[in-house]
């Protein structure tokens, strides 16, 4: 256990001149970039490219954001979240000619850029892509059970349910959230 510790306190101490060494660092992306700098001569030979290292088990929106700040931290970047979200009307057009080719291992590839730019858009705009899809997955379910609920109410079953029914009660359930809303 020692041992461990003993490892952990040097690899903070070399990471972080700093703080504890004669380096400076005036901002916390000087601190990062330095911090990557550190890593990569350490891992020298053992990986290969800057982005390594980010685990392919994270969930996926994390892992893009997380390989994308690896890139930015070698000036692979946007210049701001403006220019990323150009890149995602790009391939939001690029999608819609996938889609009207009926090719779906191009939408599927197409798609997949779509939602990586995104990510980009927010990793640009300071925002973590995971809490803002959890927190319209979250919304949508409110919406949802509310929709449910007042369709129920009204003696309707779901599966017979008309599509132009279900967007009433859809904008219903929206506008009655937007009223609750400070």
């Amino acid at each position: 256990m020692s041992d461990v510790l003993r490892r952990l306190i040097d690899k903070m101490i070399s990471r972080h001149p700093h703080v504890f060494g004669d380096a400076s660092a005036a901002t916390p992306r000087e601190v990062a970039a330095q911090w990557e700098a550190l890593k990569q001569r350490e891992v020298e030979g053992r990986r290969r490219s800057v982005i390594d290292g980010v685990p392919r088990a994270l969930p996926s929106l994390l892992r893009a954001q997380r390989l994308q700040a690896k890139a930015a931290q070698v000036h692979f970047d946007w210049p701001d979240a403006r220019s990323a979200w150009e890149k995602v009307e790009e391939e939001m057009r690029e999608t819609a000619a996938a889609l009207a080719s009926g090719d779906g291992a191009r939408v599927r590839e197409e798609l997949g850029d779509v939602l990586f730019s995104l990510v980009n858009v927010a990793r640009l705009s300071d925002i973590d892509a995971e809490d803002v899809l959890q927190g319209a997955i979250e919304k949508f379910r409110r919406r949802f059970a509310e929709m449910e609920a007042d369709l129920i109410a009204r003696g309707k079953t779901l599966g017979e349910v008309p599509p132009d029914e279900f967007e009433r009660s859809w904008e219903a359930a929206k506008a009655h959230e937007h009223k609750r809303e400070p």
